[in-house]
């Protein structure tokens, strides 16, 4: 029964009021039957006693009926707003409940035939655009932050490459600081010369003018492929048998004798120069140390000294 209410009453009907009173069910924004009896100033079994007997009217599109689990989900989101007799006074329902989309709204104000219908339908389509304004603008925000979102995770791994990059310059180039060792400390060096070996990719330039089988063993661990001179005093140290046993297993190596230097070097692919305290097979008998030579000038200076064409 249509209950006494005048123009004036339904126009009071707040927009805002309405939005709260809309609910996202199978994707689609409906709103409770008896929520819309309220509104319309009608009892709930009235309204829906006027949609059975135009039922041609309201296809499942328009209107349709919750399933218990989805009103146990719809009632438990009410309830943090509302207590139990707010949403139904009689403290429940004997069936549940129907939900009307925007069409089936605005199929009611046809149905119920009054002008107050018609007032809070009006209403009540205003809350829908506004509604649909407000998820447009929030899916815009959603894209946005996502957008954001990707960029920054790009920079990140961006970022984490970079680093990724200067650490392993640094650890790389950890022998960059000057390395003393003291008498004793024979396996430290010998780790560390063999480290400057092994950084080889190309060409190994070892000036010491004590070499002997010692120094090819620490060779050895060169990488494959990697073309290796020594230059060394002519003092029989080292046999033309045991370069020819090398470079049967660890190919290239050459031998090469000169008078031109007093201390020991080893130069790393033409890039790379190293002043060595000791020869490298007495490494950590003795206090020595190694020290990275900075000046590029001063690499293609000692290379040139061996009438060495290079490119640094």
């Amino acid at each position: 029964m249509v209950k006494n209410i005048n123009m004036e009453q339904a126009s009071l009907v707040n927009t805002s009021e309405v939005r709260n009173l809309i609910y996202s069910i199978r994707n689609q924004q409906v709103m409770l039957d008896s929520d819309l009896a309220t509104l319309y100033q009608v009892e709930t079994k009235v309204l829906n006693q006027t949609v059975r007997r135009n039922l041609s009217r309201f296809p499942d599109e328009f209107r349709f009926q919750l399933s218990k689990s989805e009103y146990e989900i719809l009632r438990s989101q009410i309830v943090t707003s509302k207590t139990e007799n707010e949403i139904d006074p009689r403290g429940g329902r004997r069936y549940s409940p129907y939900v009307f989309t925007e069409q089936g709204i605005a199929m009611l104000s046809a149905v119920l035939k009054s002008d107050i219908a018609i007032a809070v339908s009006i209403r009540i389509m205003e809350s829908f655009v506004e509604m649909r304004k407000y998820m447009a603008s929030t899916s815009l925000l959603h894209e946005r932050l996502n957008a954001i979102e990707v960029r920054q995770t790009s920079y990140q791994k961006e970022t984490e490459e970079r680093f990724e990059k200067v650490f392993d310059y640094i650890a790389a180039h950890e022998e960059s600081e000057q390395k003393v060792f003291f008498d004793g400390q024979i396996y430290d060096a010998f780790s560390l010369i063999v480290s400057l070996i092994t950084k080889a990719d190309s060409k190994l330039v070892l000036i010491d003018n004590y070499v002997d089988v010692d120094t090819l063993n620490l060779l050895s661990k060169k990488k494959e492929g990697v073309a290796t001179t020594i230059y060394t005093l002519d003092n029989k140290m080292l046999s033309k048998a045991d370069v020819n046993k090398f470079n049967a297993q660890y190919p290239f190596l050459n031998i090469k004798y000169t008078k031109k230097f007093h201390d020991r070097f080893l130069i790393v692919d033409d890039k790379y120069g190293y002043h060595i305290g000791a020869s490298i097979k007495d490494a950590g008998k003795k206090c020595f140390g190694i020290n990275l030579i900075q000046d590029t000038d001063m690499i293609r200076d000692i290379l040139q000294r061996l009438d060495l064409k290079i490119k640094v």
